[in-house]
């Protein structure tokens, strides 16, 4: 009777388990930073790659898995996650898959959200921008508002990243990485940044707008795989950081029309030890990053921080850094960047996206993977 009455209690608690209501507690690591302390506390798993990351109204996570294709709905009280349906399908092989989400300003009241994500197949891919409602937990009205061209079999360097600004959508796209002199020419997307309205027509002052044989969504040239992009808080101003080769990855204050070099000039060198073309940094004509990287830090995802829960942290860049696992933190003064730390190195995690909440606290996504939220102590 008495082993039988085990077995009951067993099971009944196994029950209150999987109906929530039994919650180990979590232990909360501590970090420090040379300004603050905080706990790092873990919301999510088993998310492989956290690509991007945004916020609904009333808190919950919307979530890309590069890996998988799938857009995820994170209750951030809980942890539940929810796979919407409706996505579109994405080319999941290499730099591809679902690659950044993005909620337009107004979407409490029209729903559009903005989905990037590689599209294709093994012979042949590239990268698109779909907008589409939130409906419950599906996306409807699919509208696909951007493709990039050329389509090329290489699975890598897709970029991409997104950003809205006074009813423009901002967005980046990689040099497919064979085709990196493909950046210094204008009748393709790739190595670009690109400015379209956003519903998809093009602004009629887009910088390279009328001119022959050129791309009318064109923004600035000369990129290589620019994994991140940001609007400053106060200027407006368009900030982007991109992967170097073996060293040199970019951080650039984007301006229309501008070409910022690669692969002309580059502060690394290739995989093989040997230069990138002819081997120089400078040259006329061509944008000087802001900051640059040597070792690579293999930047991914980025954000100005303006919240009040870190104030010393204000108006600081956050970007992730997978190669050398860490939060970078940039302090800029007159678009310089004055100062530099390396947050979370014992972490030992690939940073893949950052991202500030409405409430001022900040998120960041890692490989392999989960969602954390960095808490003041």
């Amino acid at each position: 009777m008495r082993f039988r009455n085990h077995i009951i209690l067993f099971i009944l608690l196994c029950l209150l388990c999987v109906l929530g209501s039994c919650h180990p507690t979590q232990e909360i690591p501590v970090f420090k930073s040379e300004e603050v302390n905080f706990k790092l506390r873990k919301i999510a798993d088993s998310i492989r790659v956290p690509f991007g990351m945004d916020f609904l109204p009333g808190g919950d996570i919307l979530v890309t898995n590069r890996f998988s294709g799938e857009l995820i709905r994170v209750e951030i009280q809980t942890g539940h996650k929810t796979v919407l349906t409706g996505v579109p399908k994405s080319y999941s092989r290499g730099d591809g898959g679902a690659l950044d989400i993005l909620l337009h300003p107004n979407f409490e009241n029209n729903k559009w959200l903005y989905f990037s994500h590689s599209i294709g197949d093994s012979t042949s891919s590239s990268m698109a921008i779909d907008r589409a409602r939130l409906k419950g937990d599906s996306l409807v009205g699919i509208q696909r508002i951007f493709t990039a061209f050329p389509f090329y079999r290489s699975p890598s360097h897709y970029g991409s990243r997104m950003a809205l600004k006074k009813g423009h959508l901002y967005f980046t796209m990689g040099d497919r990485y064979d085709l990196m002199d493909s950046s210094q020419t204008l009748g393709n997307h790739l190595g670009k940044v690109m400015r379209i309205l956003e519903d998809g027509r093009i602004p009629g002052d887009n910088p390279f707008l009328g001119r022959p044989g050129t791309k009318p969504e064109l923004w600035s040239y000369g990129h290589r795989n620019p994994q991140g992009l940001t609007l400053h808080p106060e200027t407006g101003q368009l900030w982007i950081h991109e992967h170097g080769p073996k060293g040199g990855d970019e951080l650039n204050l984007v301006k229309p029309g501008l070409n910022y070099g690669w692969p002309v000039i580059c502060h690394g060198i290739d995989y093989d030890d040997t230069p990138i073309g002819a081997g120089i940094t400078h040259k006329e004509g061509m944008e000087q990053p802001v900051h640059f990287y040597t070792p690579s830090i293999a930047p991914s995802g980025m954000e100005f921080y303006t919240g009040d829960k870190f104030k010393a942290w204000k108006g600081n860049l956050f970007i992730g850094a997978m190669a050398l696992t860490h939060l970078n933190r940039l302090v800029l003064e007159n678009g310089r960047v004055v100062h530099e730390e390396r947050i979370l190195q014992d972490f030992g995690k690939r940073i893949r996206v950052v991202r500030q909440a409405p409430d001022g606290l900040i998120y960041i996504g890692v490989d392999g993977g989960a969602i954390y939220r960095l808490e003041p102590l």
